[in-house]
Parts: C-alpha cells; sequence; structure tokens
C-alpha cells in the first residue's frame, strides 16, 4: 500500500532514500562482450515474430551514450501494439484481438507512434533498469556503476522539438536485452533501495500517468482512472492520490480490494454502466487508458467544464461521440503521448521520495518473452510483469 497522505496532500518518504548504487562492472574493465542476448522483432506480426538470440553484438555508446547492463525490463502494452502494428490507422479493433496472432492486414508504413515505418529488427522495450557499464565521449566515466532508468520518452534524438515522439524501445533500440545504449543526458541515476524489478516497473508507466496528471492538471477533486488494475492505472491511482484526489477506479471486481490498497477510494467494475453507478455530471477529471465504445459515456460522467485525459486506448480505437457533450459543457481533452521534461524528472523524484510504489505481479527470464505477453494479454495480472535477462558472460 502507498505510504499515508501528509496534512499538505503529499507523501511522506517512509524512510531516507539509499545512496546511487554503484557496482564494478565489466565494462570498467573493458572486458565487455562481444555478443549478447536479445529479442529481435523482426516485423509487424504474432507472437513468432519476437526472436530470442545470443549472437547479437553488444552496441557501442556513442558520443553522448551511455551503454547500460539490462537488471530488468518492464512489459508494457505498447510493445505489444507496435509488434502487432496496432497504431496503423487501418486497425480499428482493441489490442487483444491482435495481440498473440497480429492482424491479416497492417498498413507497415503508419504502424509505430510517430506515423513513420519501424526499422526491422528492432529490440523493443521501452523499460529498462539496469547499470551503466560503458560510456562514450563526452561522458564522464564517474557514471560507470550507477543504477539508472533510462526516459522511455526521448528528447535527445528529436533535438527537444515538441511534440516529437522518440519512444525508446521503437524508434531505437530498448531494454529486451542483456545490453543498450541511450543518451547519457536521458539516463538517470536513481538512490532507491527498490529491486531491479520495481525500478524497471516505473519509466514507461508512471511517467504516462503523471503527463495524464500534468496535463489534465489534476488536484483536489473527483478522479475517474479507466484501467485501473493495469500498470499505468495504478500509476494514475497512486499519483492522482498524491495530489489530494478522490479517486474512483474502474477495474474487474475480483481486483477491486487490491485497487483499493493502492489508493482508490471506490471502485466500479468494468462491466457497469459508469452513469448508473456514479450519476452525470459527478466527475471532475476522467483518466482513460481504455478507451473504446464507453467514452460517450465517460464524457457524460463529466461535470461541466470537466476535463478527459486519454493515453490508450486497448478497448478500441474507434469511439462514437457526441459532439454536443463536448462543447455545451465546455469539456477540455487531451491527448497524452508527447511529455514536457519535467514529466520523467518529477517521476525519479517520487521514487526516490517512495511518494509512490509499483506493484510487480511476476517476473520472467527473457527467453520466455512469449509466454509472458500471453499472460499479460489475458489481464488477470495486477500492475506489472517484468522480463529478467541472463547475466552477461565475458
Amino acid at each position: 500500500m502507498p505510504p499515508a497522505v501528509s496534512d499538505a496532500g503529499r507523501r511522506r518518504p517512509a524512510v531516507v532514500a539509499a545512496r546511487p548504487e554503484r557496482t564494478k562492472l565489466k565494462g570498467s574493465e573493458n572486458l565487455l562482450p562481444k555478443t549478447m542476448a536479445a529479442v529481435l522483432l523482426t516485423g509487424h506480426g504474432g507472437l513468432e515474430k519476437l526472436e530470442y538470440r545470443t549472437d547479437v553484438p553488444v552496441p557501442r555508446p556513442k558520443k553522448g551514450e551511455v551503454l547500460i547492463q539490462v537488471a530488468a525490463a518492464g512489459i508494457n502494452n505498447t510493445d505489444v501494439n507496435t509488434r502487432i502494428g496496432w497504431y496503423s490507422k487501418v486497425i480499428t479493433s482493441g489490442t487483444g484481438e491482435g495481440g498473440s496472432a497480429g492482424f491479416d492486414t497492417v498498413d507497415d508504413a503508419d504502424a509505430t507512434w510517430t506515423g513513420k515505418a519501424l526499422e526491422f529488427p528492432r529490440i523493443q522495450g521501452a523499460d529498462a533498469c539496469g547499470r551503466i557499464a560503458d560510456v562514450g565521449e563526452g561522458v564522464s566515466r564517474d557514471r560507470i556503476g550507477e543504477r539508472v532508468l533510462v526516459r522511455n520518452m526521448l528528447r535527445t534524438p528529436v533535438d527537444y522539438q515538441p511534440f516529437a515522439c522518440w519512444t525508446f524501445g521503437s524508434e531505437c533500440d530498448g531494454g529486451f536485452a542483456q545490453f543498450t545504449v541511450a543518451p547519457a543526458a536521458e539516463t538517470y541515476a536513481v538512490r532507491s533501495d527498490w529491486s531491479d524489478e520495481e525500478l524497471a516497473a516505473v519509466p514507461c508507466a508512471y511517467s504516462t500517468a503523471e503527463n495524464m496528471m500534468h496535463r489534465a492538471a489534476v488536484g483536489v477533486e473527483r478522479v475517474l482512472v479507466t484501467g485501473a488494475s493495469g500498470g499505468v492505472g495504478l500509476a494514475a491511482v497512486q499519483l492522482a492520490k498524491r495530489r489530494g484526489a478522490t479517486v474512483i477506479a474502474v477495474c474487474s471486481a475480483s481486483k477491486a480490494a487490491d485497487v483499493m490498497a493502492q489508493g482508490a477510494d471506490q471502485t466500479v467494475d468494468r462491466s457497469a454502466d459508469v452513469i448508473s453507478a456514479l450519476g452525470g455530471g459527478s466527475v471532475d477529471v476522467v483518466i482513460d487508458l481504455v478507451g473504446g465504445p464507453q467514452v460517450s459515456r465517460l464524457l457524460d460522467l463529466l461535470r461541466p467544464g470537466g476535463r478527459y485525459a486519454i493515453a490508450g486506448a486497448i478497448g478500441g480505437p474507434v469511439a462514437e461521440i457526441d459532439l454536443r457533450t463536448l462543447y455545451l459543457k465546455d469539456v477540455s481533452v487531451f491527448g497524452c503521448t508527447f511529455q514536457e521534461d519535467e514529466v520523467f524528472e518529477n517521476v525519479i523524484k517520487y521514487v526516490e521520495r517512495r511518494e509512490v510504489r509499483p506493484v510487480v505481479s511476476r517476473t520472467y527470464p527473457l527467453k520466455a518473452i512469449a509466454r509472458a505477453q500471453e499472460d499479460f494479454l489475458t489481464k488477470r495480472h495486477l500492475g506489472k510483469l517484468v522480463l529478467i535477462p541472463p547475466a552477461p558472460t565475458a
């Protein structure tokens, strides 16, 4: 359960955070292996497109980059969506329909975050926790050994252009490997005594949820979170509660008690009609991670002047809404992908101050990624599933 809320509405750290971990790694002795284990995405499609190999060249950090020995890598919806080409506008169904086998028809040209064709093979993995094993030109070697997290929505490759998205594990190789490279400026040392698996559950889920809080300016008000038992959903519950909100969580009845334990004040069964359960105009902010046919009812749920933020549509990317609801109620709609720099930086601070904490339901060896994604698609778990790469050998 998250720590108790102080009178000021912010969570007190449970203990003083640990100093940054530094571990002597092979990179510091120039003993890095030449090849590594990694999962290569070979094209858009089913689970057969995930190829586990042990002969992939270990990347070398370029100027301004660091090489990270990956300790753990979280699984996210974006990994599945990218694999199956769900971002392509020709796909109109939810993620689950093509999650295992893929879709019959995908337009490769627009099947990514950026709307441009993905380059294959690609090492996916938006979440990576590990230790710096080597550094490129211009980066202090004092950083070798730091335990780090990588900002999943990278800004350096797009020269910090507003609304330009360059996703770790999509537009460049990510964390489903023993080693990965990332911009040094966007690789953050973390002062925490959490496990590697817990830290690997943070970057994508918590930055996505914090971005929604930031864009919708969530405060001391009534906030509804859909998909509340998943990684991003639980993060949103914790982060909204951190801001002093009264949190209503939409989840299955079997997970209601667990979601309440993470800070929700009330739950609504995901099969229920939200208007019947809560009443129209009863919520200030909707944090929607599901999309699909329920969007119209979620807009009806908002009070006049309410805000609707969306950052996922696993329930389906196409929704029918009544535009009169938007303009007659002065509803603000926020599509949330691009993240201001402060969003990820704030997440690191929350972790170090123990103001939030992820739930990791299960871990898998990296080579079991197909089984892990199959389990992920069932949505029977709470929070996050995490992959563990094998220890490298010289």
